[in-house]
């Protein structure tokens, strides 16, 4: 079973100001005013281009090879409130929101899970999370993580993936970094399922859960927001708790918050992604980070046995953005990257290299390739 998997899909400030319907661009920043100062600061550093872009432009070439490929599941996490309303929340220095008319620029990926466990989700209260939980309910997209209460953000979702086969989310997001404690859904409030730690006690509870609606065949995704913005290491409670999640049956850890890729691991033959990078942002422009080369994006296509859950092989394509639009990564800035996570990763015993046609090549060391298809049509 082929997924895709990418980092934080953030659509709001800048990239909702390119798109057909711009909604208002006032921001409550301590630097920045009006959103459209993103896309000027993007236009300085690339180059001016038309506008307004249609809602495919975000994702540029990753469409293209999704399309080639054909995932059988698509799980992405959505950091931005789709909303026109709602006041903006206290005592946070950024908010993010789009105009519900852009929907269309998530329903292009045509994604089968949306996480929505992040924290700006509620960065428009809970006006803005019932508009984002309904426009996307009415554009068909299926959501984990943030509800109306705590049994919706608690609910798993499963995407079908043919064959009677399954690919289950589960969202969550941990405490504290950005996200206040009102933010939690409880039994008559809206929010989001946060976890209350990283502890063996939560992962075992969290397991036990998804056992309870795992079937033979399917597939488990553990989705999770966590970790700071920048920097590779990853702590010791992350690493306990993803590998105490794959010892109570998940079959994929995938973690996102990092504004660039962070270590991969395969542990007892399952994969855990510690934080896959932005995807899509309105960053370009801003520096500051240019060590960490934010600019490069990943799209993470791993093939699952579904029977075991085991990782058959593991496909990592860099894009990089310009003018908010993906391309394919320069040879050299894929080998950079490949370098960079075979060096953060070599601590949890992975290995990752470059291989020509821009890609990565994942595998554990001294066991087995995880190997990729190297021959990707239209590269």
């Amino acid at each position: 079973m082929l997924l895709f998997l990418c980092g934080d899909v953030m659509t709001g400030r800048g990239v909702d100001q390119i798109l057909p319907h711009p909604g208002n661009p006032t921001l409550w920043e301590r630097y920045v005013a009006d959103a459209r100062e993103y896309v000027a600061l993007a236009e300085s550093a690339q180059g001016r281009f038309e506008r307004p872009v249609p809602p495919s432009w975000v994702w540029g070439d990753a469409l293209r090879l999704l399309d080639r490929l054909q995932p059988e599941a698509r799980i992405i996490n959505v950091e931005t409130s789709i909303t026109c309303r709602g006041e903006p929340a206290p005592g946070k220095g950024i908010h993010y929101r789009m105009h519900p008319a852009n929907v269309a620029c998530i329903t292009v990926a045509r994604p089968s899970v949306v996480s929505l466990a992040n924290n700006h989700v509620l960065d428009f209260g809970a006006l803005g999370l019932a508009d984002t939980l309904g426009t996307l309910s009415a554009a068909g997209v299926q959501t984990a993580g943030a509800g109306s209460g705590a049994a919706a953000a608690r609910r798993p979702v499963a995407g079908h993936a043919g064959n009677g086969r399954r690919v289950g989310g589960v969202a969550r997001r941990t405490p504290g970094r950005g996200i206040p404690s009102a933010w939690r859904a409880t039994r008559d409030r809206a929010g989001v399922h946060l976890l209350p730690d990283l502890s063996r006690r939560t992962a075992a509870e969290v397991g036990a859960y998804i056992n309870g609606f795992k079937r033979r065949g399917d597939v488990a995704v553990f989705t999770v927001h966590w970790g700071s913005n920048w920097g590779y290491t990853v702590p010791t409670e992350q690493v306990r708790f993803a590998h105490n999640l794959v010892e109570w049956g998940v079959d994929i850890v995938h973690g996102h918050s990092s504004h660039h890729p962070r270590p991969v691991e395969i542990y007892r033959g399952k994969l855990i992604l510690y934080g896959c990078g932005d995807f899509i942002d309105d960053y370009e422009g801003i520096g500051g980070n240019e060590r960490y080369r934010p600019d490069l994006r990943v799209m993470y296509l791993p093939v699952v046995d579904p029977d075991t859950g085991q990782l058959a092989r593991l496909t990592m394509i860099p894009l990089q953005a310009r003018h908010m639009r993906l391309q394919p990564a320069a040879e050299a800035d894929t080998a950079w990257l490949g370098n960079i996570l075979d060096r953060v990763s070599r601590p949890f015993h992975t290995r990752v290299a470059y291989t020509g046609q821009h890609t990565l090549a994942v595998w554990r060391d001294q066991g087995t390739w995880y190997d990729i298809d190297t021959a990707i049509p239209g590269r």
